[in-house]
């Protein structure tokens, strides 16, 4: 069973990947990345009360401001990465946001040291940074005449911009910052309790820019375009589900945590067959730098 939930977490966690891309990716529309946080809260919000309702996990004011750090740093960096989508492949984009895992060790590193820490997973994150400074580095540099060429099959053009590689990068540290954070915060609370309170302030965001977007902008939401959020946030929502199973059968977990961890190699490859995004060999090795780092992570942090 484990098995099947781990290819469950991965496709689902690539496909609010792709779904995400798809209702974000619109120029046009520049609350979309703010719509998407409207969906994902509906999405969590009716999980959350799932959980208190029918599973009976305990949630309070004091739990919900206890853990609103962890949450304020996860709803920030995900806003952000969905703001980012307009301006980037997703090819490119997951494998960064990917790459928090790797800021994780680093900020353990700086604040316990090296411990228990062996030298695979050095040698991991390591390829994590080499990989995305190579991203960047590609980004930068590559000819505008070979970047529109490798585009002219894509459904969509996007042009060199220090903003298209911030925002993801944005991502990668804040998630790093409240994963890192987490880890703290969940020494004081139950995990069940963290995660309806982490639901519970997503939703009163998504309530916050239905405000915003909808009665101050008066700005529509239609149907059709928002379809595509709306799966994302329940990929999204379902690959978390899968996910806490797949890790919780203790005796293969050595063997799920790889599989899960590599879901962006799935991100980029719906780029690729989905969005027609194409790119170059020098990017694909980049990205394949992150990915060797991201699995030998997984494998490790079982």
């Amino acid at each position: 069973m484990w098995f099947w939930l781990s290819l469950a977490a991965l496709l689902c966690w690539s496909g609010s990947d792709l779904f995400s891309k798809i209702g974000c990716r619109d120029g046009r529309d520049r609350y979309a990345h703010l719509k998407m946080v409207i969906a994902v809260g509906a999405v969590m919000g009716l999980h959350a009360a799932w959980e208190i309702f029918f599973s009976g996990a305990k949630i309070s004011l004091s739990i919900l401001l206890t853990y609103l750090p962890v949450s304020a740093l996860y709803i920030l960096s995900m806003t952000l990465g969905y703001l980012g989508l307009r301006y980037i492949e997703l090819s490119i984009s997951s494998p960064i946001c990917n790459s928090s895992g790797a800021l994780v060790a680093v900020l353990c590193l700086i604040t316990g040291g090296i411990g228990g820490v062996n030298r695979w997973q050095l040698l991991a994150v390591a390829f994590v940074c080499v990989g995305v400074v190579a991203l960047g580095v590609v980004e930068a540099y590559e000819d505008d005449d070979l970047r529109s060429a490798r585009q002219d099959a894509s459904n969509f053009r996007y042009a060199k911009s220090v903003l298209a590689l911030a925002l993801p990068v944005i991502y990668c540290l804040l998630d790093a910052l409240g994963t890192f954070a987490d880890s703290l915060v969940l020494r004081r609370l139950d995990e069940d309790s963290a995660n309806v309170a982490y639901e519970l302030t997503f939703l009163l965001c998504a309530a916050v820019c239905f405000v915003y977007v909808v009665l101050v902008k008066k700005d529509r939401l239609i149907p059709k375009m928002e379809a595509p959020k709306y799966l994302g946030a329940i990929c999204e929502t379902a690959g978390q589900f899968a996910y806490i199973y797949a890790i919780g059968d203790e005796a293969h977990v050595m063997l799920a945590a790889p599989i899960i961890s590599a879901y962006c190699v799935a991100s980029v490859l719906w780029g690729r067959l989905f969005l027609r995004e194409k790119l170059s060999l020098r990017h694909y090795l980049a990205i394949a730098a992150v990915v060797v780092g991201i699995v030998i992570l997984g494998v490790f942090d079982a």
